[in-house]
Order: structure tokens, then sequence, then C-alpha cells
């Protein structure tokens, strides 16, 4: 299989700096951790800044086709899901496999160094992605609060107030960025996901009052034209596909892990289609791509806004630490190394200034690396651990999931750059 006893190519950690991994759970060091502390962690893992954009996706999919498509994305994860902790399970069971901690270390047993090269890449491509989509959150945020009137809004050096706002944020992202280890900051991640909740729950009863009062005209069915678009954002909104497997390993009761993931995944769901159904039920043709921008200017709303920024902005070294972590190991044999991170910030900043959209780069990153890392390795890994005992049934499900999700990644790609770009008539 490739997995044996080469530990240090196999390895995420790095060699002189305690670097945080890719696998660290938020919640709980101890390989005891209880049912509710792994819900917990599940919560951690998946909830993440892409539900702010279902609303927007909702008003280009149609209200009922969206959420459709948002149930049919939530079970294919979690069955890829389990298809890493059955893939796991079988391999840990056979002597010669050292222990497989993470996503890149189950690549690496399946496909040896090809295996964890492509894990790592996706890793690196997703997580980037993420925190670029934070940057383009809050200056959009920013300059919907400070540079509402045209006149705030114009330009100045020949940049608009979003692009310098970025530009503001970059000093202190560097700054962050910097740090070696970040495991303390591993709490701002629950609590941003605490504040996220709220501000889900502000927007909701906003929309609630929205509704009761104006219904505006809204579609159930946009056409099969955004289907891709609608895919894409919908595997963006489930993060923490490389969470599955160390969060396995830390659960008390392995035997009731997937009805906790499944559980987890459920509710998360659930939200995630209320979340996005009401916003655009309220605000129809208005829905904007960060439906946080769509409820006013009073002191609740910029407090929900600003809090959300300021999570987000201290949640993006937590996100861009797997980078370091991979870059570091491979470039610099696990040292740390300033220039590296330095310049991975400077390109999610650019690439931030790039893409002006926030619901679009979302569909952009869900459509290429998620859909990878969530559907594609799932499956192949499964596939070629068990084509010589799983059942002829199983084997063809691994394959559809396979081409699927390099059709959908591939369509998901192309349509997501269309609308980034304006290419479309």
């Amino acid at each position: 299989m490739g997995f044996g006893k080469n530990n240090n190519e196999a390895g995420s950690s790095s060699n002189s700096i305690p670097i945080a991994r890719e696998d660290t759970p938020l919640i709980g060091k101890s390989k005891q951790s209880s049912q509710f502390k792994t819900l917990a962690n599940v919560f951690i893992a998946v909830v993440g800044s892409g539900v702010l954009g279902l609303p927007y996706t909702f008003m280009k999919s149609g209200y009922l086709f969206g959420v459709l498509t948002l149930f049919s994305i939530a079970l294919l994860t979690y069955y890829c899901m389990m298809l890493l902790v059955y893939t796991r399970r079988k391999l840990e069971s056979q002597n010669e496999c050292s222990k497989i901690e993470s996503f890149g270390d189950l690549g690496f047993a399946v496909c040896g160094s090809i295996g964890k090269l492509s894990v790592d890449t996706m890793i690196i491509l997703s997580q980037a992605g993420f925190c670029v989509s934070y940057m383009i959150f809050i200056s959009n945020t920013f300059a919907h609060l400070f540079n509402s009137t045209a006149s705030q809004a114009q330009a100045f050096l020949g940049l608009t107030p979003k692009k310098w706002y970025i530009f503001g944020c970059l000093p202190l992202q560097l700054g962050l960025n910097s740090i070696p280890t970040l495991t303390h900051l591993a709490p701002l991640s629950i609590f941003a996901d605490i504040v996220q909740i709220g501000a889900m729950v502000v927007v909701i009863g906003k929309d609630a009052i929205i509704i009761a009062q104006d219904k505006p005209i809204v579609q159930a069915f946009g056409g099969w034209n955004v289907f891709f678009y609608c895919v894409g954002v919908c595997t963006y909104s489930f993060e923490g596909i490389g969470m599955v497997l160390p969060l396995e390993s830390e659960t008390k009761n392995k035997k009731t892990y997937g009805m906790v993931l499944a559980l987890g995944m459920g509710i998360i769901s659930f939200m995630y289609a209320l979340f996005g159904a009401m916003g655009y039920l309220a605000f129809g043709d208005e829905t904007r791509d960060i439906i946080t921008t769509n409820i006013g200017s009073g002191f609740l709303s910029t407090v929900v806004q600003l809090g959300l920024c300021i999570n987000l902005f201290f949640s993006c070294p937590l996100m861009m630490n797997p980078v370091f972590e991979v870059l570091e190991r491979r470039l610099t044999q696990g040292s740390y190394s300033l220039m590296v991170r330095w310049l991975m910030v400077l390109v999610v900043a650019l690439v931030a200034l790039l893409v002006p959209n926030f619901a679009d780069f979302l569909s952009l990153v869900g459509s290429s690396v998620c859909i990878a890392l969530g559907f594609v390795f799932p499956s192949l890994f499964h596939f070629l651990v068990f084509k010589d005992e799983a059942s002829l049934g199983k084997l063809v499900l691994d394959g559809v999931i396979v081409i699927i999700g390099i059709i959908l990644g591939v369509s998901g790609t192309w349509s997501s750059l269309t609308e980034i770009f304006g290419t479309k008539a």
C-alpha cells in the first residue's frame, strides 16, 4: 500500500517547531472525547463562512432547488466521510500499517507519495481559499458599513474602498501568521462559531419579520444553468473533511462515531437550509452575495457584522496553519520559514483583490478543491483498499462517485470562473 516504515514521509508534524497540524481537534486533547465533545468538534470543523453565501445562491438556483441540492450534498458528504473512516480502519487492521492520523497519511497509505502530495496540494488550495473568502467578506462588509453612499464608495488613488480594506488587513495578517504555533488561538475558532450561530439566529429573525410584512416574488427553480454553481457553494459550506479521521481517533466510543457524525451533519444541514431559504424569501431578487449586508444598518445589525469580521479575521491564521505545516515540511524540512508564510499571505491577499464577489468565490473553491477532497479522494481510496473484497455494488458506487465528482468539479469550476470574470453573455 505504500505506508510502512517511512514515518517521516507520512507524518505531518514538523521537526523543529510545534506547528499546529491540520488534523488537530479544537476541543479535547485526550483519546477519550465524549459524544458531546465529538458533536461539538463536528460543528466547529464543518460550520464555516460558506453559509453566509447560501441565500444568494438560493436566489440564483431557486429556493426549492437550492434546498434539495444542499441536502443531497450533505448526504453525499457524510457518506464520503464514513468512507474515509472505513478505509482507515481497514488499513490499520493490517499489521504492516502504521498509525494513520490524518487525511494526508491515508493518501500515503493508499497511493504512496503521490497520494499524499495530491491530498496536501488540495489542503493547501482549500485552506488558502477559505482565507481568501474571509478577506473578501471582511472587505465587502466594511465597505457596506462605512462606505455605503456614492461619495464614500468612490475610488481613492485608483483603488475602491474594498481593496483598501484588504490592504489594511495585510500588515496585521502578516504579523499574526508569523507566530510559530497558533494552538492557543484555537478557542477563537470556537468563539467564532458561537458568534456565527448567533448571527444566523439574528438574520433568520429579521428575515421572518420581513417575510411577515412584505413577501417578495421568489422562484422555486432557477434553471439548470446554475446547477454547478449551486453545487459548488453547497459543497464549500460543509467544511471539515480533513477533521473526520482525527475526530474519530479522539472519540471514546468509536462504534457510535458514525451516528454522532450523522446527527451533527443533519442538524447543520437543517440550519443551512433554513438560513438560505429564509434569506432569499425575505429579500427576493435583492438578496446580496453576503446576506448580512441585507439586514440594515441598525445597532444590532452592525454589531453582528463587525463580530463576524473580527472572528473571521482571527480565524485566518488558524486556517492558514495547515498550509504552512505542509509547505514548511516539504520546502524547509519542517523548519519555520517566515518567507514561506509571508509569501502565502500575500498570495491570499492578491486573490482577494482580484475576486470581488463572495459567493462566486465560494462556488469556485467548492467546485474545484472541495469536491476533490470531499468526494473524489474518499471514494477512490475506498475503492483501491476494498477492491478485492467489497461487493460489486459498493465498488460501482465508488466509481460512480469518482466520475460524478470529476464532472461536477470540472463543470463547476468552469461555471464559477465564468461568473467571476463575467464572460457570460
